[in-house]
């Protein structure tokens, strides 16, 4: 299957660029005629993959995130948000809803969010060489 569209952004982890990938990946969703649902859902998913780069990956330093996507005829948009931070010991174990690595301040529901709103969640991590997480939802199934 070959994508229509893609992008590719490349940011620093700092809190205040979440929003900014939210807003990214809407723009880029738009021209496949999402539901507002849908965008919602989207948006949330990717904010929630760039808050576990920012929180986790890099936790007191600063590294890039990388956010592609890919839209397809049938209407499939792939999401990547990717980082070279400092990995996932237990991938299985952080998908986990509650699971935390970050102290009681966090929730631990990242991945249980994201499962939530995407119709697929995958999980690639290497210990010291970073996580890419890809996400796949249909839209503008109306």
């Amino acid at each position: 299957m070959k994508a229509i569209n893609t992008m590719k952004l490349t940011f620093p982890s700092r809190s205040r660029n979440e929003s900014f990938a939210r807003g990214a990946i809407a723009a880029f969703a738009a021209q496949a005629d999402p539901t507002v649902d849908e965008l919602a859902d989207l948006k949330t998913a990717v904010s929630e993959a760039v808050t576990n780069c920012i929180v986790h990956a890099y936790r007191d330093s600063i590294g890039a995130v990388v956010l592609t996507a890919a839209l397809y005829e049938s209407g499939a948009l792939r999401v990547t948000v990717a980082d070279k931070g400092c990995g996932i010991a237990d991938v299985p174990k952080a998908m986990e809803p509650l699971f935390t690595t970050a102290g009681p301040e966090r929730a631990g529901l990242g991945f249980a969010v994201m499962l939530s709103f995407m119709d697929s969640v995958k999980v690639h991590s290497t210990l010291g060489k970073g996580t890419r997480v890809v996400m796949e939802k249909r839209l503008g199934r109306r």
